[in-house]
């Protein structure tokens, strides 16, 4: 499985808060990240790539990984260390106070897919059929959803729909949601952060994803569309597909 992952400052902010990557260890077995910084004065950032250099850096000492509760041991363990440096940083740097990042790492082996998130950057699985979102946000208003105290229409307008209830790094402690699901090799892979989801709706995605051989030129169309909305936000995407026809991009 390859993949592309473009990331963009969007029409409004003055900096990108946000990181990620594609890597791969020394068995080859591949790992996708987004994170989407928050908090302190240009401390967003500073939270979003300590997070992805710190996987990066792990997983490539990492060795062949058999099983998937091995996998989510790991991802475990490691978003646990990587929460308390931050944590640890931002308490010991007056001008990182309160800064976290919200995360989304995926990591593929055989036919399984394991997915860990924090807060409100998405896991998409799709297909020539469907789109399905793997992740339940981490945000107020998605709790407000599973109330049923507002619709999902009135959640995509409410004024607070950017309120995220985990964080890595903004707590000593943080709980991270883990699991392992089956994958199908003609089922694409979409991490996204929500300056795109904010913007496009699911059949939107769903359309312009199928709609392309390339996808590096899908991810490209995503972005576009984003800014094209107003852009008010940092915009990041990770497309991955067991394709090989299909273009792999750089990783920026």
């Amino acid at each position: 499985m390859r993949g592309t992952f473009l990331t963009d400052r969007g029409r409004v902010r003055s900096h990108n808060e946000d990181a990620g990557g594609i890597y791969y260890n020394s068995t080859n077995q591949l790992l996708a990240v987004i994170a989407d910084g928050m908090g302190g004065h240009q401390a967003g950032d500073v939270a979003s790539k300590m997070a992805i250099t710190q996987i990066d850096k792990q997983w490539k000492n990492t060795k062949k990984f058999e099983k998937p509760n091995e996998i989510e041991e790991w991802l475990q363990n490691t978003i646990q260390e990587i929460n308390k440096a931050i944590y640890e940083h931002a308490q010991n740097n007056q001008e990182c106070e309160g800064m976290g990042t919200t995360l989304v790492i995926v990591v593929h082996i055989d036919e399984f897919l394991t997915v860990a998130h924090i807060g409100d950057s998405r896991c998409y699985l799709l297909n020539q059929h469907k789109l399905k979102q793997v992740t339940e946000d981490h945000s107020l208003v998605n709790a407000l959803v599973q109330s049923g105290q507002i619709s999902r229409d009135d959640a995509k307008h409410h004024p607070r729909k950017n309120v995220v209830l985990r964080a890595l790094g903004s707590e000593l402690q943080v709980d991270a949601d883990i699991k392992t699901i089956s994958i199908d090799e003609n089922e694409k892979i979409l991490l996204a952060t929500d300056g795109l989801t904010d913007k496009i709706l699911d059949e939107e995605l769903f359309e312009i994803i199928n709609k392309h051989d390339d996808i590096h030129l899908a991810c490209q169309e995503l972005i576009d569309l984003a800014n094209n909305r107003g852009g008010e936000d940092n915009i990041s995407l990770i497309l991955l597909s067991n394709h090989t026809s299909l273009k792999e991009g750089e990783n920026e």
